[in-house]
Formats: structure tokens, sequence, C-alpha cells
């Protein structure tokens, strides 16, 4: 196998990136300048030398701890719980949360072997015990696919007894979009949780 196949097929294992995507992304780093390339390199082998997942909640950190589990101003009473570490990211960009977080690593998905034992759910319950009473509020944050909505039951039914209450993230419809164009699922969601102006 010749070293532009080797690369290719790499790239190919990427979420998203296709044979012919990966192709693509090979011959462009062909076609570039050898610095380029050996720069893509070096970043790629720092990033698996150096970054790892943080000790308390799994997010992507060079340290022990992230940023977000050693910033004392965070508040230690909300937690928001998020299936992967790439989504702290999306919701810490909108600057409107200011807890701390739990990477749960995936989600619960039977058909694909992948139970409770699999993801990060018992450091998420042993977190609330030991700090017990600290957590007011837990919030999920799964996705609203079929195996996200089933861990965020799963979840519920696991945290309540704990103590701290537990809160999903709002569906609806997103803005700037026209009804007509939204699907019935996504209405009902918003109209189950609407509320008044």
């Amino acid at each position: 196998m010749s070293v532009i196949d080797t690369l290719t097929g790499e790239f190919a294992r990427l979420p998203g990136v296709g044979p012919k995507t990966a192709l693509r992304l090979v011959h462009h780093l062909m076609k570039g300048k050898k610095d380029d390339t050996r720069r893509l390199a070096r970043a790629m082998v720092e990033l698996a030398d150096r970054v790892r997942s943080c000790d308390v909640c799994g997010n992507f950190s060079e340290d022990a701890l992230c940023e977000i589990c050693s910033n004392p101003r965070r508040d230690q009473g909300i937690l928001c719980v998020v299936e992967e570490a790439y989504e702290v990211g999306a919701i810490e960009r909108t600057g409107q949360f200011r807890g701390l977080f739990h990477v749960l690593g995936g989600r619960l998905s039977p058909l694909d072997g992948i139970g409770p034992d699999e993801l990060h759910m018992d450091s998420l319950l042993a977190r609330i015990r030991d700090v017990e009473g600290r957590v007011r509020e837990v919030i999920v944050a799964t996705n609203s696919s079929v195996e996200g909505e089933a861990t965020a039951v799963y979840l519920e039914q696991e945290i309540r007894p704990l103590g701290p209450t537990v809160t999903r993230l709002a569906r609806g419809i997103p803005v700037g979009s026209d009804l007509e164009y939204v699907d019935g699922t996504t209405i009902a969601q918003a109209l189950a949780g609407r509320r008044e102006m």
C-alpha cells in the first residue's frame, strides 16, 4: 500500500470524511508547501501527546483539570451533562452558562452494546454524592435523538433520588425560521415547552 493510500485511509476514518474527500485532502497536502504539511503533522502529534481528558469532568485538557473545573468563579452548584467533549465548547461559546460540566463519552445505545457501564455515568453519580448538597441542579444536555432521550430518562431516574433538581435543555423552533418549514415533532416540542410572555 502506498503512502497516499495509507493517508487517504486514515483521513477516511474521520467522522464525516468519505473516501473521495479523504483523497482530496491528501492531494491538497501534496500540492501545498511541504512546511505546511509538516506543521499539520507536528500539530497532530502534539495533540496526541499533550491533550487528555480532565480527571473530573472528562472535557479535553492539557492538564489534570480543565480550565472550567479549575476556575473557582464557576458555579459549583450547577452541572451540565453532555454526550461528548466538543459539546462543552458549543455551550461555552454562548457565554450564558457559568456552571460546571460532565462529559458522558457517548449515549446509551443498547443495539450498539453501549450501556451505562460504557459511559462515565458512575463518575457523574459519584461526583454528585461526593459534594453532598452542593450540586443543586443537573442540566441534561443530551441530543434529541432516540438514544439521547433514553440517556436523559435514565439519568433523571438515577440523579433525582440524590437530591438535585434535574432539568433538560428546552427544545423548539429555531430563531428566524418559518413555521411552515418546521417539522411536526419540533413544533410539538415547542408547544409542550411554551412559557408565558
